[in-house]
């Protein structure tokens, strides 16, 4: 049996993964996971993946056509009054108050209608695909394993050293995850608690050449790196901290994304983390029979959207938001009519949240369309392919060249602009540095409107411009620190309509669109 086959089968996988709890699983993969530049070496990426394909429909409303969600799902769709508003043609389910408020702070995207061509409603097959970035039934390789492999090959061999002291992948759960999964072995380590990663008991062992103790050698290696990487991550949650007082200790999501945030203010050099909450799958009960505002569905989406609000916050007090963007996924949606168990049943495309304060604000892609009539058990059709997602976050977030990331996927990628509310001051790879686009939010707006862009250290005026180029009202005036600023403005007495924020100093000057409804 050759070695990653012994991994496959889950003995050494089990050894390197000893920590369980309550069905939650995390992921994430450190430090030199990419070769990048030194303005993207301490990204962080968190994956918060929603098990059993969820229900995007209940999740994220297309308002404008609420009068056919009524024909295709009466017996599980919330009120509309109570749909929490971020356009006039999107909201959110009433439990989501948290992700409202991140919108509102201009640090939430929803891309709409996110899938992959020719869906495969099987949750094993399907996880199959998102976890290798691959439609090839005969790919085995996750698409960050894929990367690891061609960086790393000798990999798990003299890992963890001097250059590289921290876990390239850290797993909570059952098993490791099929994302990093390489051709020798996965790049996963497991970790329940980061306060408590215990030591695992060693015997030297001495490699007398037979098949046998090569194997054992093997063994000994992954017990050894794991007992070092434990190390690692105790030391940095003991060193980290938490401020934020929003997360509710009975959410195991928002616990395990304290620990996420504990471990990176402490100093775990890893970049992206996955964490896993389970129950999507919603075939019945997923409202309460006496109120469908309520049920399976609407504490899950609830749980989800708290903890990642507490995150965000925590992140702000600590002082790491320029450091921490996120995503939010399933394996598949659910199918646009619901079924007789109140519930929804298997369907295609589904959207999916990004967040943090680099993450352009916004709604990315057209709403859904609902038709009156849906035959042979419609889902909604893809509009945007996951594997663009993947890869515009590698190339924008990390700083990775575009050909090696098209070397990870199959397919002709597509990037996305999905980053583009970042105000750090970037350098590139010639050392010249540049601005992110500045970002207007939440936009379209209704009153208020925040304005945040990066200030050079001069004195700044800012005024409201129609299309036509006309100065509607100067609405700041005076000096502004280096570094990023958010400036708020009430915009109730602007008529409805599409204007730009000219932001003018002495040096040069900057156009954001902006809607005022």
């Amino acid at each position: 049996m050759k070695r990653r086959s012994f991994l496959k089968t889950g003995a050494l996988a089990s050894i390197s993964l000893p920590f369980v709890q309550n069905g939650f699983s995390m992921q994430a993969v450190a430090k030199h996971l990419f070769e990048v530049p030194k303005s993207a070496e301490d990204k962080v990426l968190v994956l918060i993946r929603m098990n059993g394909g969820n229900d995007g429909l209940n999740m994220v409303f297309p308002r404008d056509q609420y009068a056919e969600l009524v024909v295709q799902r009466a017996n599980i769709l919330v009120p509309e009054a109570s749909i929490l508003p971020l356009t006039t043609d999107v909201g959110l389910h009433p439990k989501m108050t948290g992700l409202q408020t991140l919108y509102n702070e201009g640090k939430l995207s929803v891309l709409q209608n996110v899938g992959y061509p020719e869906p495969n409603r099987s949750h094993f097959r399907s996880t199959d695909i998102w976890t290798t970035g691959s439609l090839d039934v005969n790919q085995t390789s996750g698409w960050l394993g894929r990367y690891f492999d061609s960086t790393y090959p000798n990999f798990p061999d003299a890992y963890p050293n001097v250059d590289y002291p921290d876990p390239f992948a850290i797993s909570m759960g059952s098993e490791v995850s099929a994302t990093c999964q390489g051709l020798v072995g996965n790049f996963s380590h497991a970790v329940n608690d980061p306060f408590s990663t215990g030591v695992l008991p060693l015997t030297p062992v001495v490699n007398d050449g037979s098949y046998y103790g090569s194997q054992i050698e093997y063994i000994s290696t992954l017990i050894n790196q794991t007992n070092e990487y434990g190390q690692q991550i105790n030391s940095a949650a003991v060193a980290g901290n938490s401020l934020s007082n929003l997360y509710d200790p009975l959410n195991s999501l928002a616990v395990q994304l304290k620990y996420v945030a504990q471990m990176i203010s402490g100093g775990l050099k890893t970049k992206v983390y996955i964490l896993n909450i389970n129950g999507f799958d919603t075939h019945d009960a997923q409202v309460d029979a006496n109120d469908v505002s309520e049920g399976a569905h609407a504490i899950l989406l609830q749980r989800l959207s708290d903890a990642i609000r507490a995150f965000q916050h925590d992140l702000q007090l600590l002082g790491l938001e320029q450091r921490v963007a996120g995503m939010t996924f399933s394996e598949f949606g659910r199918q646009i009519a619901s079924n007789g168990s109140l519930g929804t049943d298997h369907g295609d495309a589904a959207p999916l949240f990004l967040f943090g304060s680099c993450i352009s604000s916004g709604i990315v892609g057209p709403n859904p369309q609902i038709p009156n009539q849906v035959n042979n058990q419609a889902g909604l059709p893809m509009q945007i392919d996951f594997r663009n997602v993947y890869a515009s976050l590698l190339k924008d977030w990390f700083e990775v060249d575009p050909n090696v990331i098209q070397s990870l996927f199959e397919q002709n990628i597509q990037y996305l602009d999905i980053l583009q509310g970042c105000t750090n001051a970037v350098e590139n790879q010639e050392g010249i540095k540049h601005e992110q686009q500045a970002l207007a939010f939440p936009n379209p707006s209704l009153g208020m409107q925040h304005l945040k862009f990066w200030s050079e250290g001069a004195h700044y005026q800012i005024f409201i411009v129609s299309q036509q180029g006309k100065i509607e009202a100067k609405i700041y005036d005076a000096y502004l620190e280096a570094g990023q600023q958010i400036l708020g403005f009430n915009l109730q007495k602007l008529a409805s309509g599409s204007y730009y924020y000219l932001i003018k100093s002495a040096e040069k000057q900057q156009l954001v669109a902006l809607q005022k409804l």
